[in-house]
């Protein structure tokens, strides 16, 4: 119990700094970084950022590819980026006597590592559950063998492919500017990746933001009866 304990402190300890925190957040984006490109993001020297990174590489919350003459920084996996996501929804609420603003930008629709967060991603579940494309349980969202199956198929979504995959099926994310749940794991990045080939949305560049097409507009509408 000792031990887990120490390993507990250390992988909070971790994750608490300051520059190490802004790393983590900025490969949220789901793309990989190297050294200097992520010491811009934490404002710190290039050293500094070399240093940090291998604690991160040791503690196996990131892994490093290198590729010609450099070195590329991404999660370890899936589950650490869930954990970075999460500590979000930590951050206190507003007080309720302010309104709350609109959600704009990053707020009404981004990428969550690979799947779709924000305003937008969270009524795009509701809508699928709304429709029974989805059911719920305490941890998981399941797909409906009726309705489920054959609406993602009319996507070119394999449902019984990304089920075989070695990670997190259809994951209730946290988001945490909206205080609910949307759809992450692989269905959820499977989902997104639909959604730009049809070009429902597009990535805009250098941020996690996510631009809603009128195109996206008129079928989400059509498809989960919601206004984007």
């Amino acid at each position: 119990m000792e031990d887990i304990e120490n390993q507990f402190a250390q992988l909070a300890s971790l994750l608490g700094e300051r520059s190490r925190a802004l790393m983590l957040w900025n490969l949220l984006d789901g793309r990989a970084y190297t050294a200097t490109e992520l010491a811009i993001c934490a404002n710190t020297s290039p050293q500094a950022a070399s240093n940090h990174l291998a604690k991160l590489v040791q503690a196996q919350l990131l892994s490093v590819e290198k590729q010609g003459r450099h070195r590329y920084y991404r999660y370890y996996n899936d589950e650490v980026a869930q954990v970075i996501e999460s500590l979000a929804s930590l951050i206190p609420n507003l007080p309720q006597r302010k309104p709350r603003p609109a959600a704009t930008g990053v707020t009404y629709a981004r990428t969550c590592y690979d799947h779709l967060a924000g305003k937008v991603g969270v009524k795009i579940t509701e809508g699928l559950v709304a429709r029974q494309v989805l059911s719920i349980t305490d941890q998981q969202y399941i797909v409906t063998e009726a309705i489920g199956k054959p609406w993602f198929q009319s996507l070119d979504i394999d449902v019984d492919a990304l089920q075989r995959q070695k990670r997190s099926f259809a994951r209730k994310c946290l988001d945490w500017s909206e205080r609910k749940h949307h759809l992450a794991g692989a269905l959820g990045a499977a989902l997104l990746q639909a959604m730009l080939e049809k070009q429902w949305v597009r990535k805009k560049a250098h941020t996690r933001e996510v631009i809603i097409t009128q195109i996206g507009r008129i079928a989400l509408e059509k498809e989960l009866g919601i206004v984007c």
